[in-house]
């Protein structure tokens, strides 16, 4: 089975994807790691004039068990991965990788903002999870703790607001719900909650696709 979670940051996606993965005993990719790697190192490269190129060599030899997570999530690499995610040739670049990852066998769960449109639109099972922007803000800073380069949730508003245009807005892979995406809306939810609603999801798809074996 092949279960895709897309939605903006701090939806809770990630920690729905994560917990569906264990339950399900699937193994688990969060994409947006793979561009925030990616941004992370072309930081040093943003103002070149071949910056673009830079990220496209970052983005073919990324190493994908070098990855280190904790080291990924200041607000600033944020930035520049949604950056370099606007980017057509690196989104390329990645494209095999993630794909090869949703079809080992067995199957996977993975989470970004395109898996349900462009990575996999042959998924099992789409869900399109989201809340309102303050909502996702207050996640946000309380995940990084005080930690972060913003502190503030006005500017944490601002700083969201700004990727969301950015994703939704790009000409290649815009971050929007397949046809097809199940809308998860987790304003009100805590995380138990929407990890309930979800498998409720994913169980009930996978309910109607043994169904139509039979």
């Amino acid at each position: 089975m092949i279960v895709a979670v897309d939605g903006p940051a701090a939806s809770g996606k990630g920690t729905i994807a994560s917990r569906l993965a264990r339950h399900l005993g699937l193994p688990h990719l969060d994409t947006g790691l793979l561009y925030r790697a990616v941004g992370r190192a072309w930081l040093l490269y943003e103002d070149a004039p071949d910056s673009t190129r830079r990220a496209v060599e970052l983005a073919r030899h990324l190493d994908v068990d070098s990855i280190e997570p904790h080291a990924l999530s200041a607000a600033g690499i944020g930035q520049a991965a949604s950056q370099v995610a606007a980017m057509p040739a690196v989104r390329q670049a990645l494209l095999h990788l993630q794909r090869e990852f949703a079809h080992q066998p067995g199957g996977a769960v993975l989470d970004g903002r395109d898996i349900g449109t462009v990575i996999c639109p042959e998924a099992d099972v789409k869900l399109f999870v989201t809340a309102d922007v303050e909502t996702r803000a207050r996640r946000r800073l309380a995940q990084l703790g005080g930690t972060g380069e913003i502190t503030e949730l006005d500017d944490m508003i601002a700083d969201l607001r700004r990727r969301d245009e950015r994703d939704a807005g790009r000409a290649d892979a815009p971050m929007k719900p397949a046809d097809d995406a199940h809308l998860l809306d987790t304003t009100d939810l805590d995380i138990e909650a929407a990890f309930r609603a979800a498998l409720a999801i994913v169980e009930d798809a996978g309910a109607r696709k043994a169904d139509t074996r039979d």
